[in-house]
């Protein structure tokens, strides 16, 4: 049902997981811990399986936030729940209780904690996000709450790898333009004009670039892993309708 980072677990007041697919009660397609909102999945059954992440991490289900993702660099700063979900793509918090909760399918959840300040952080990082800036801006709002960039681990939950993530001309132009180094971040593709993609690379070139204190990547594929794991991209290559979400998810005890 979830799986842990042992540089969070290491950390006592913080609590965490990276929800798989598996433990919950969607069907079909979703099945079946399909925490996602704004999936076309039955509404009382994405409410039954966030109940049972929410248990998991020991705060009550209306304590277990989630956002309305745009794939922006927006960040929000959270004191207490919220009737409705705010758009932005990431959370920080210094405030007990709260569990910061990421969706995804493909994209690269990323949790982060300041043992020494109590501040936590919980960021979307697809290719959007990520190159226009959310995980800096994570890393700043933290700050605001007191941590020490230097101090923050940061942890890459299950994401799509290179192998799976072709992309166009365009893509690859964009990146080049605004940064030449990210020259290192592709790989060759079996299709001419075009590449693959190094998501999670580009997430720890950006972080360590900011000064994170230490990050990791738990190297879990999303794509590939269809046993434990959603994909929007793999859903889309076969044609189905749509796809369930992982949640990614962080609390202070």
């Amino acid at each position: 049902m979830k799986i842990s980072a042992a540089p969070l677990a290491a950390i006592p007041h913080v609590r965490h997981a990276f929800f798989t697919r598996g433990g919950g009660v969607s069907q079909g397609i979703y099945a079946s811990l399909n925490g996602g909102a704004g999936s076309s999945d039955a509404p009382d059954a994405v409410r039954e399986n966030r109940a049972r992440m929410a248990a998991a991490l020991g705060v009550a289900p209306d304590r277990l936030l989630s956002l309305w993702q745009i794939h922006s660099a927006a960040v929000v700063t959270v004191a207490g729940p919220w009737r409705e979900r705010p758009r932005a793509d990431a959370m920080v918090t210094a405030t007990p209780g709260l569990a910061l909760g990421i969706a995804t399918a493909d994209c690269g959840p990323v949790l982060f904690a300041d043992q020494t300040s109590r501040v936590i952080g919980a960021a979307h990082a697809g290719w959007k996000g990520a190159f226009s800036g959310v995980l800096e801006a994570t890393l700043e709002a933290m700050e605001a709450l007191g941590a020490r960039r230097a101090g923050v681990v940061a942890v890459l939950g299950p994401a799509i790898s290179r192998d799976a993530y072709e992309v166009g001309p365009e893509f690859v132009a964009r990146f080049l333009a605004a940064d030449p180094a990210s020259a290192r971040h592709f790989a060759p593709s079996p299709r001419p004009d075009h590449a693959m993609f190094d998501l999670p690379g580009y997430i720890r070139a950006r972080l360590e670039a900011a000064g994170v204190g230490a990050f990791h990547d738990l190297g879990l594929c999303t794509y590939a892993d269809e046993a434990r794991f959603y994909s929007y991209r793999r859903a889309t290559h076969r044609g189905e309708p749509d796809y369930g979400r992982m949640i990614s998810a962080i609390a202070l005890a």
